[in-house]
């Protein structure tokens, strides 16, 4: 059982394995449930892209995923550092920046995107969106001027591989001999604690909605496509502006292509339906020729879980439970400063310090409750 002054967290996806990683260094005593096996790969974390793009995101979502998305952007070099001291699970991590490009027909597309970025988050990060004509896009991707004229350059934007970050932060909580018990389903009420955080994400819905009404918690469904693609030379994450979703197609090690963007209002994880797979690889075919003689991996589907406002909430349930959900879509774009934050507020609540003004004070107050 738990020890005293134990932690206890309910599931082993990104957020409650990298909770379980910053609290362990810090000395604390951690213990985790998941219902899922060790890979993770019926998580939102294991199919994701893990695409680290917030000033793209400021195009589509609220200021505060920005936010969060360029805070946690700054701690993932020096976390995955730290990790690569303590494991031999290599994880790919890369900040080459995003490029944008769009067909001809779908002008108006690019100009309502350029108007939507908010370019004050440019500025502060000594950054700028910089216009590519044919010479400077070929400078940055070769590969697209086969079908592009221009684009449009994010700089400073990034992404890594999701799977060896989950099996390399498994490889540093078990060398640290931190409990763990897979294909085990609890609540809050289950285990024995001190203090238990909930991030199970679509897995707590029944006991969120009961205590968080009218601020329900649903799954969007969003389909991934792995592809092996030796003949494409692509660099950097490229976004591929379409009039009914954002497609996206993000470069892995060994030749792998990661496409994806579909948000479709359901919690239905069967496979990948026949119309998206269409659009996806129809829509990435058009990004390059050489696609065409690419293998399709795997095509995956999962759900993310969201709130009405599409934005994270923590909630304290004022004796032992620290409730954290609803990163929908962003959870690599935003998960280090929520970690950060949840620790913060642990380290009140242990010290006996949390109150009103604390939570008044706090940068990121509108996700507390």
């Amino acid at each position: 059982m738990p020890t005293s002054n134990s932690i206890a967290i309910l599931g082993a996806g990104l957020l409650g394995r990298l909770l379980a990683y910053r609290l362990t260094q810090q000395g604390q005593s951690v213990v985790l449930y998941e219902r899922d096996g060790p890979q993770a790969e019926h998580t939102a974390a294991y199919v994701a892209a893990a695409m680290l793009a917030p000033f793209a995101e400021s195009a589509v979502s609220d200021r505060l995923v920005t936010q969060m998305g360029i805070a946690s952007l700054m701690r993932w070099p020096a976390w995955l550092a730290e990790l690569a001291q303590h494991t031999t699970t290599p994880v790919f991590f890369q900040q080459e920046g995003t490029v944008v490009v769009w067909h001809r027909q779908d002008k108006e597309e690019a100009l309502r995107f350029c108007q939507r970025l908010d370019r004050a988050y440019f500025t502060e990060q000594g950054h700028d969106v910089r216009s590519l004509d044919l010479a400077q896009l070929t400078l940055l991707e070769p590969a697209l001027v086969t079908r592009f004229m221009q684009g449009i350059y994010l700089p400073g934007e990034g992404q890594l591989d999701n799977r060896a970050l989950l099996a390399a932060l498994l490889e540093y909580l078990e060398k640290n001999h931190v409990p763990i018990h897979w294909h085990c389903a609890v609540d809050a009420c289950d285990v024995v604690a001190d203090m238990v955080i909930d991030c199970r994400g679509l897995g707590a819905k029944r006991d969120w909605n009961q205590k968080h009404r009218p601020t329900s918690l649903r799954g969007v469904r969003g389909e991934v496509i792995r592809i092996y693609a030796p003949d494409v030379y692509i660099q950097r994450p490229v976004r591929l502006l379409h009039p009914r979703y954002p497609l996206y197609i993000a470069p892995k090690p060994n030749h792998v292509y990661v496409i994806g963007a579909t948000e479709i209002e359901s919690e239905d994880v069967s496979e990948v339906s026949m119309r998206s797979a269409l659009e996806l690889l129809s829509a990435t075919y058009s990004l390059h020729p050489g696609f065409g003689e690419a293998r399709v991996l795997e095509m995956r589907a999962q759900c993310r879980p969201a709130l009405a406002d599409h934005l994270p909430k923590m909630t304290w349930d004022g004796t032992r439970c620290l409730s954290i959900n609803g990163l929908y879509r962003h959870g690599y774009l935003i998960a280090p400063e929520m970690v950060e934050i949840a620790i913060d507020y642990l380290a009140h609540i242990q010290a006996g310090t949390l109150n009103s003004t604390w939570i008044a004070q706090h940068f990121w107050r509108q996700l507390i409750e």
